[in-house]
């Protein structure tokens, strides 16, 4: 395959994370001869903020009243910064975009506004809104076993005032930390799930999209598309996953996912990327929108 026609992997991040999160797939990607562009949306990675109340020893009332870069980001922010990227990524041949968790919310706005930079899109245990808006979905069936409340263990400030989402993922609090992992990483080891929790930037924005942001037929209905689901997922649990799925499906039925399975929770196939980076490597020879 020339490099001209060989795929770029542009992969977005959920909540909370950032472009660090993918540096072993990226790593693993790279060794079996793929390129990635790992995104940072706005308020994120480099341009997040860490209070020094966030450092050790921590100064709690400190950390519930700094201001955060990310107040005031908006998914339309978040959506015009990664079609940005896709514009750019799309002048060196195919594009196939990977979203986790919420980033999958960003995929799709990307997706409904500008289908013609996309090839092919993958959701990895990620959220696409079709039926219902994001928030709505915690109300279902499928969410029964997901806790929401279980971050305001560790929730610093308030988010009307502060205009984000802020949680300690420093704190030493054991039921807050146990809560973590139990959401995130149960099958990792203590050592993976702490190295993890560290890559994770206290605020988040509060803009999850309206029923305008669910995904459209007419433009994001027409890009293939692939759902891979984590079947230990215990943050958007499998129930969800594949509701989402067949929600999908109903709005283009000729175009349904194509769907992969990967064993693990909501982190393992970033902790352990080999078998996520085979899946991903086999999407490339696949058919994409443009042929």
């Amino acid at each position: 395959m020339s490099r001209q026609m060989q795929p770029t992997f542009v992969l977005v991040h959920g909540a909370f994370a950032n472009s660090f999160s993918f540096a072993p797939l990226q790593a693993e990607l790279g060794l079996l001869g793929h390129r990635s562009v790992a995104v940072d949306l706005p308020g994120h990675g480099f341009a997040a903020t860490y209070p020094h109340a966030y450092q050790a020893p921590q100064d709690p009332e400190g950390l519930a009243t700094t201001p955060g870069s990310i107040k005031g980001v908006t998914l339309a922010d978040n959506a015009a910064h990664l079609i940005g990227i896709l514009e750019r990524a799309k002048r060196n041949g195919p594009v196939i975009l990977v979203s986790h968790s919420r980033g999958g919310v960003t995929a799709t706005a990307a997706a409904n506004a500008r289908p013609d930079l996309i090839d092919r899109l993958v959701y990895v245990s990620a959220w696409c809104p079709v039926d219902l808006s994001v928030g709505d979905y915690y109300a279902e069936p499928e969410m029964a076993t997901v806790d929401p409340a279980s971050l305001a263990l560790a929730m610093a400030g308030n988010p009307a005032e502060l205009g984000l989402l802020r949680v300690n993922f420093r704190t030493a609090d054991p039921a807050a930390l146990a809560a973590f992992r139990a959401a995130f990483l149960a099958d990792g080891t203590d050592d993976e799930f702490r190295t993890f929790l560290n890559t994770f930037q206290p605020d988040e924005n509060l803009d999850v999209g309206t029923a305008a942001d669910r995904a459209q037929a007419a433009t994001w209905g027409r890009i293939p598309r692939t759902y891979v689901r984590l079947a230990d997922d215990r943050s958007l649990p499998l129930a969800l996953q594949d509701r989402l799925i067949r929600e999908g499906d109903a709005l283009t039925p000729d175009n349904p996912y194509d769907v992969r399975t990967l064993a693990g929770s909501h982190l393992k196939w970033l902790t352990d990327p080999a078998p996520a980076a085979r899946i991903l490597g086999d999407l490339a020879g696949l058919p994409t929108a443009a042929e």
